[in-house]
């Protein structure tokens, strides 16, 4: 099975899309639906999207296809992983994780996009806050007016309404 490790990837790929189907099929959407369009729609294409993936990554290699090896990126395969990145990553999407709640998506998004650029290496202090939150309130928008999938607003609650 060495010659095939790709079947594992197309095996994890088809759960996930089993597992995103499932969870479209049970999610409560009598609040938000307005229309055709709903917060099923994104996970249903996802999840079928996942699944086409794997069949046809798994019909490749039963074909005989293979992956090309990573010798062809300019990349140090022998170098250490940048945990310092990882690390700053996962306790900005932590962070997000429990400052959604009480601050709501305009200021915990602004921080998980400032902390994620920071993360990342940007180092613009004056510019990045300043993106990071127009990124925020326009996401908030967009998903809470065009989409109608409601977001917490937090304090600003009143502001943006």
């Amino acid at each position: 099975m060495r010659e095939r490790s790709e079947l594992g990837v197309g095996l994890l790929l088809a759960l996930i899309g089993i597992l995103v189907l499932t969870d479209a099929f049970t999610m409560d959407v009598d609040i938000a639906q307005r229309g055709p369009v709903g917060p099923r729609t994104v996970p249903f294409a996802v999840g079928t999207g996942l699944l086409v993936v794997a069949a046809l990554l798994t019909v490749d290699v039963l074909r005989g296809g293979r992956g090309e090896a990573e010798g062809g990126e300019d990349v140090d395969l022998a170098a250490p992983g940048d945990w310092r990145t990882v690390l700053l990553l996962a306790g900005v999407f932590l962070a997000f994780a429990v400052l959604i709640g009480p601050l709501g998506f305009p200021v915990a998004g602004a921080l998980l996009f400032w902390g994620s650029a920071f993360a990342l290496g940007s180092r613009h202090h004056h510019r990045d806050p300043l993106i990071a939150a127009v990124l925020a309130v326009v996401t908030y928008a967009v998903f809470d007016r065009l989409l109608g999938v409601p977001l917490p607003g937090g304090p600003l609650m009143g502001v943006l309404q």
